[in-house]
C-alpha cells in the first residue's frame, strides 16, 4: 500500500515536471500573430500560426500581433504656409505586413509610425495656405497617406487609412470665416431677389406690349379685378342698352345719360 502511494506521488511529481518543461519549451502562435525565430541570437525565419517546440537556451521565438491597429495623432498646432496657427488631429490605421522588417528595422515600429504620421501632417499643413486648407480638406488624408505611407513601408507596416479628425482655427479667424460665409449667403439671396424682380419686370413689359396692341385688354382686366372684390357695382353704359350689373353687393344708383360710362 505504501509503495502504491509512493509511486502515485512520484507520478504526480513527474507529471508536474513534464508539464512545466512542456510549457517552457512550447510556444503557441495564434492566428492573428506571426513568430520570429532567433537561433543563438540570429534571425532564421518567420513562423506561421501553430505550436512550436524549442530549447530556450538556444532558440527564442518572438510573437508579433499583425492585426490592423488604430492610432490617434492628438491635436498638433502647426503653422500654415501663410503663418496661421491651426490645430489638427488625425486618426490612422496601419497593419504589419512584414514582421521581419517591423522588428529588425526599428527598436519600436509603433513609435516610428506615430512619428512619421506627425511629420507628414506637419509637412502637409505647412505647405498649404489657410484658404486652400479649407477648400482642400477632403484631399489631406490622401496626401498624408502618400507621404507617411512611403516611410512606414520601410518599417514593414502598411498605412491603410489616415483620416483628418479635427481642424481648429484661432478664434478671430473663425469669426472672419463666419462673416465671409454670411456675406456669401446674403449675396446669393440678393442675386435671387434681383432675378425675381427682373422676371417680374419682364412680365410687366410683355403685358404693356399686349395692352398697347389691344387697348381693350386693360378694360377687361379692370372688370376682372373689380368683379373679384365684393361690394363693387360696375355699370357699362352703351347706346340703347340696359345697364348690366357685374357681381356686386347693391343695386346701381341713378345713372347719367347713356352716352357716359360710370364705374
Amino acid at each position: 500500500m505504501f509503495r502504491i502511494l509512493l509511486l502515485g506521488a512520484l507520478g504526480l511529481i513527474a507529471f508536474a515536471i513534464l508539464a512545466s518543461l512542456s510549457a517552457r519549451f512550447r510556444t503557441t502562435i495564434f492566428e492573428y500573430e506571426r513568430g520570429l525565430r532567433f537561433t543563438r541570437g540570429h534571425f532564421t525565419r518567420v513562423l506561421e500560426p501553430g505550436v512550436y517546440w524549442s530549447v530556450p537556451a538556444v532558440v527564442r521565438i518572438q510573437r508579433l500581433d499583425v492585426r490592423p491597429t488604430r492610432v490617434a495623432i492628438a491635436g498638433q498646432e502647426v503653422l500654415s504656409a501663410d503663418g496661421v496657427a491651426v490645430k489638427v488631429s488625425v486618426m490612422a490605421t496601419y497593419q504589419v505586413v512584414d514582421p521581419q522588417a517591423a522588428v529588425l528595422a526599428s527598436d519600436d515600429f509603433r513609435a516610428a509610425v506615430y512619428s512619421e504620421l506627425q511629420l507628414a501632417l506637419r509637412a502637409v499643413i505647412s505647405e498649404t495656405r489657410i484658404d486652400d486648407l479649407l477648400q482642400q480638406r477632403a484631399e489631406i488624408p490622401a496626401r498624408l497617406k502618400a507621404i507617411a505611407g512611403e516611410k512606414t513601408r520601410a518599417l514593414g507596416v502598411e498605412l491603410q487609412d489616415a483620416s483628418l479628425r479635427d481642424l481648429t482655427f484661432p478664434g478671430e479667424l473663425k469669426k472672419i470665416f463666419t462673416q465671409v460665409v454670411k456675406a456669401r449667403q446674403e449675396g446669393l439671396a440678393a442675386l435671387e431677389k434681383a432675378r425675381g424682380e427682373t422676371a417680374a419686370l419682364r412680365n410687366l413689359a410683355n403685358a404693356a406690349q399686349m395692352v398697347e396692341r389691344s387697348p381693350a385688354l386693360i378694360q377687361l382686366r379692370l372688370l376682372q379685378v373689380l368683379g373679384q372684390q365684393p361690394g363693387n357695382t360696375i355699370v357699362l353704359g352703351m347706346q340703347g342698352a340696359t345697364p348690366i350689373p357685374v357681381r356686386g353687393a347693391s343695386a346701381a344708383p341713378d345713372l347719367p345719360p347713356p352716352e357716359e360710362r360710370t364705374e
